[in-house]
């Protein structure tokens, strides 16, 4: 061979070496989340749906007392989550419209009427009470029904304390009597998103999806345990700067094992011929919060793909997401979703799940709105009873449980998200067609 001949033979080498050698990976992109859009979201959500809220649960007048360090859990929603010394932020209905008004201490008045939130910003003298000085607001209009944020069925609707309560009925004196619990106000108001919160919550759900499957691939069956997925899905958190969907010690709940419920991830090992359920979310912008479940099989060796009898219950966990999504539409109770796949489960041979099929999500991971539960139940609870509407978002599973070798029960619980459109219910995301297979 001659020099030349050689170097012929070396470059084509080097050509198809670097044809077959796929191309470096480059790092995604990550999220800005800098540009919160929640301000000007707060201030449509004010304006367009709270006075239809206020007049759906026929009240005239709204106050919430703001505080410093423990405050209203509604105090975000309305502007009051920045409350040093007492404030009150009413919002009321008459003649002329739709109203807010915001009675501050004087040291933080000048910083809350710069956002611009409210109508006015009424400054309240320094060694002055703002709930008096609401209270006389209050004589003065004649307000008829005033709701205040006490409930026993709404935690958000729950938020004034036992001693606030006590000095505004004593500002009130006898309009004390007209005082009536927001839960409904906070429930019609809540309940109801935003075109441009759903589309905040889709890019929540993908997140929660990729960051699933991308955990699952790092997966070693025999090694890698299910607290080491989790582990994972808590690095990539913080590397996107997003936060947990609900409590840290339970986000992510991966589980290989029997079903645990609501719970932390363990030192199981994942072996095998496992069943791994993830539930997992995650927070944008410190407001919105996605709720997704992913399924994976981890492949016994020589297998290509689940037995039978797995891909035959997972078949049937899809198939109860997708039932449940076909009932979801306006003036349809929760209940008579739970109803839709309850029948299919039974058909299918499903062992019975104690878990409703969906809930409401949006700004918690269990949000306010209707439950999606009780078709089972000798007294179905209040929120199964309640209506659907256009603007909902719901996270819920495609159920289906079967009997272990060990006498244990497993689940599988496809959870997805969906809002509610004028004739019926999308998917957020793409849903999961398939198991993942763990090699």
């Amino acid at each position: 061979m001659n020099y030349r001949n050689y170097l012929f033979i070396l470059f084509l080498v080097g050509f198809f070496y670097a044809c077959s050698t796929p191309p470096q990976q480059t790092e995604s992109i990550k999220p800005d989340w800098s540009d919160n859009p929640w301000p000007e979201i707060r201030i449509k959500r004010i304006n367009q749906l709270l006075p239809e809220a206020m007049k759906a649960a026929e009240v005239d007048c709204w106050i919430t007392i703001g505080r410093e360090n423990h405050n209203d859990p509604i105090a975000v929603h309305v502007g009051a989550e920045n409350a040093g010394g007492t404030a009150v932020f009413m919002f009321y209905l008459d003649d002329s419209g739709f109203h807010s008004l915001a009675f501050s201490p004087d040291g933080e008045a000048t910083s809350l009427d710069e956002l611009d939130i409210h109508d006015e910003v009424i400054r309240v003298d320094r060694g002055a009470s703002a709930v008096q000085v609401a209270a006389d607001f209050i004589k003065e209009k004649g307000f008829k029904t005033i709701a205040v944020n006490s409930s026993s069925s709404n935690t958000m609707a729950d938020g004034l304390s036992f001693t606030q309560r006590q000095n505004l009925e004593e500002a009130l004196g006898d309009y004390s009597s007209r005082l009536v619990s927001s839960t409904e106000l906070v429930y019609e108001w809540l309940s109801i998103k935003l075109p441009e919160e759903v589309e905040i919550l889709k890019k929540a759900a993908q997140m929660a999806s990729d960051f699933q499957h991308e955990a699952y691939s790092m997966i070693v069956p025999g090694k890698t345990t299910d607290a080491d997925v989790a582990k994972f899905l808590k690095a990539k958190m913080a590397e996107y700067g997003v936060t947990d969907a609900w409590h840290p010690d339970q986000n992510p709940n991966v589980n290989s094992g029997p079903d645990r419920g609501h719970s932390h991830a363990t030192d199981k090992v994942i072996m095998p011929g496992d069943v791994i359920q993830t539930d997992f979310g995650v927070k944008l912008y410190g407001i919105w919060v996605s709720d997704i479940q992913r399924f994976a099989y981890v492949l016994k060796d020589g297998e290509t793909e689940a037995p039978a009898d797995i891909q035959q219950y997972w078949e049937n966990g899809k198939a109860g997401s997708r039932i449940a999504l076909a009932a979801m539409k306006p003036g349809v109770k929760g209940e008579n979703v739970d109803r839709a796949q309850r029948d299919l489960m039974d058909a299918n041979g499903s062992l019975y799940v104690p878990w409703s099929t969906g809930h409401p999500v949006g700004y918690v991971a269990h949000d306010v709105g209707p439950n999606l539960g009780g078709a089972r139940l000798e007294t179905p609870r209040p929120a199964a009873q309640k209506l659907l509407k256009k603007g909902m978002v719901f996270a819920f599973d495609g159920f289906h449980t079967w009997k272990r070798e060990d006498g244990t029960e497993k689940t599988i619980s496809v959870e997805e998200m969906a809002v509610v459109t004028e004739n019926g219910a999308e998917y957020l995301i793409q849903p999961q067609e398939d198991l993942i297979l763990i090699k």
